[in-house]
This record gives C-alpha cells, sequence and structure tokens, in this order.
C-alpha cells in the first residue's frame, strides 16, 4: 500500500477531538520512548511517546498522531512490538473520549483514549464502506472485521 502525505497533526485533544470515535487503520508505528520491564522510558519527558501515521475516513491525506499518554503508547507498543503484527492483519484505533465509563470523564484530560485492535486485513475497509465488498454480508462481514486482539483502556465502556 502506497503511504499518502501525512494532511494534518494530532497532538492535542482539541485536534484529536474531530476524529473521536472514528476508526482508524495505522499505517506506522514509530516509538520515541520504549518499555523495559513493564515501564515506560521516555526520552525527554517533553517529547510524545510516539508517532504514528493514521488512515481517517475524515482526512484526504494522511494524519500524524502523536501519542502523549503513557497507557495508549503501551498498548501501541504490545501490539506492534510485543505482539507484532502479521502481514495478514492491520491495526486499527479508535480515539475517544465519548466512551469513558461513568464519574470518569470529569478526569479525561489524564485519561488514555486509544482503543487498539488488531483485525483482519481489510477490516479497516468494512467499518468505514459499507459499500465495500457487498457480497460479503451477515456473520461472515462481521468476522471480517472483528478484532482479533484489543487493548481497551479499563476507563472506557
Amino acid at each position: 500500500m502506497q503511504a499518502k502525505e501525512p494532511s494534518v497533526s494530532l497532538l492535542k485533544d482539541s485536534e484529536w477531538s474531530k476524529i473521536d470515535g472514528e476508526a482508524c487503520r495505522v499505517i506506522d508505528f514509530s516509538p520515541m520512548a520504549t518499555i523495559k520491564d513493564g515501564e515506560v522510558l521516555d526520552i525527554d519527558k517533553r517529547l510524545p511517546y510516539a508517532s504514528v501515521i493514521l488512515e481517517c475516513k475524515r482526512y484526504p491525506g494522511n494524519a500524524t498522531g502523536f501519542i502523549t499518554h503513557k497507557e495508549d503508547f503501551a498498548h501501541l507498543w504490545a501490539a506492534f512490538i510485543e505482539r507484532k503484527v502479521n502481514a495478514d492483519e492491520e491495526v486499527i484505533i479508535f480515539w475517544t473520549k465519548k466512551h469513558y465509563r461513568k464519574g470518569v470523564k470529569l478526569f479525561s484530560a489524564f485519561m488514555p483514549k486509544l482503543w487498539v485492535l488488531i483485525c483482519p486485513k481489510g477490516a479497516y475497509n468494512f467499518m468505514v464502506d459499507d459499500n465495500y465488498r457487498p457480497e460479503i454480508s451477515g456473520e461472515a462481514r462481521a468476522h471480517a472485521q472483528s478484532a482479533i486482539l484489543d487493548w481497551k483502556p479499563e476507563v472506557m465502556e
């Protein structure tokens, strides 16, 4: 797949909020921190933990998202570095502040916001385009876009 030049950068919640709850395919994960013995080790407290190149329906080009929460970083690290993504799989993320459990929304600025999923390759297309492969329907369609493995923060519903 030919990667498009990123058209937008997502760093602050106000920028990420434009895709709140939308599926985005992770094209590239570039860690700026590492994990050793279960602990996130950042290089510089002023830098994000990582960046991701995303394909999102909302943007004509790709977007660059910066990961600034330790738990979000740890989940992406688990998917890409520890578990590794196979050739027949893709990573989908949902950034959201809308799906916190009751009582947590007041503290959302300090909470993780990414739900990270490893899905079968092509799942993203099924998620964002109802007309993609219309010959696949029902249970087969649901299976084609279901997560093989996921990391969902405990603070989310």
